[in-house]
C-alpha cells in the first residue's frame, strides 16, 4: 500500500503491506536502522520516534496509519548530517549513555518535552522518559543530560534574541 510521509523533513513514499509496523518500514524499507527495536510490545521505548512532533512507539503503530504525517527519528534530530544537536551533544557531555541502544529513543522523548518545557524539573524530565528502559546507566546521567540540554536550548535561544535587538 502507497503511503507518504515527511521523515526527517523529507517527502518519502513507502509501499508497504498494511500489517507492517512504522519500526519495521523506517528500518526495512527507508534503511533508518537507529530507530532500534527492543521489545516490540511498546514497552520498552527503543524504537521511539517523533510524529507530529508527539513522542511515539513505532513498534505499536502501523505505517500506512502514519500516511500523510511528519516522523522524525534520530537520523534527523541533527540539523547537519554528521553534526550533534543541543540534545545528543548533552548525553554525550553527561555520560547520558553507556551502550547505547535505549540513546535514540530517549533522545526522541527528550526532545519531544523539551519543544514544549524548556525548563523542566527533574520529575518532569523522569515522566517524559518514564516509557524508555535503560539497563546500563540508572537514569541519573540520562536525567542530567535532559537538564543540561534544556538549560543549553534555553542559553541559546536567550543569546538569539539578543543578537536580533
Amino acid at each position: 500500500m502507497k503511503t507518504n510521509l515527511i521523515v526527517n523533513g523529507r517527502p518519502a513514499e513507502i509501499d508497504v503491506e498494511p500489517r507492517v509496523t512504522l519500526l519495521d518500514a523506517l528500518r526495512d524499507e527507508l534503511g533508518l536502522k537507529g530507530t532500534h527495536a527492543g521489545c516490540e510490545h511498546g514497552v520498552c521505548g527503543a524504537c521511539t520516534v517523533e510524529i507530529d512532533g508527539e513522542a511515539v512507539r513505532s513498534c505499536l503503530i502501523l505505517g500506512v496509519q502514519c500516511d500523510g504525517m511528519s516522523v522524525t527519528t534520530i537520523e534527523g534530530v541533527a540539523s547537519t548530517p554528521g553534526d550533534m544537536d543541543i540534545i545528543q551533544d548533552s548525553f554525550c557531555a553527561t555520560h547520558g549513555l553507556q551502550c547505547g541502544y535505549c540513546t535514540p529513543g530517549m533522545i526522541l522523548a527528550a526532545k519531544a518535552l523539551l519543544a514544549t518545557n524548556r525548563d523542566p524539573s527533574d520529575e518532569e524530565i523522569r515522566e517524559a522518559i518514564s516509557g524508555n528502559i535503560c539497563r546500563c546507566t540508572g537514569y541519573g546521567q540520562i536525567v542530567e543530560a535532559v537538564r543540561l540540554a534544556a538549560r543549553r536550548l534555553r542559553e541559546s535561544n536567550t543569546a538569539a534574541m539578543e543578537v536580533g535587538r
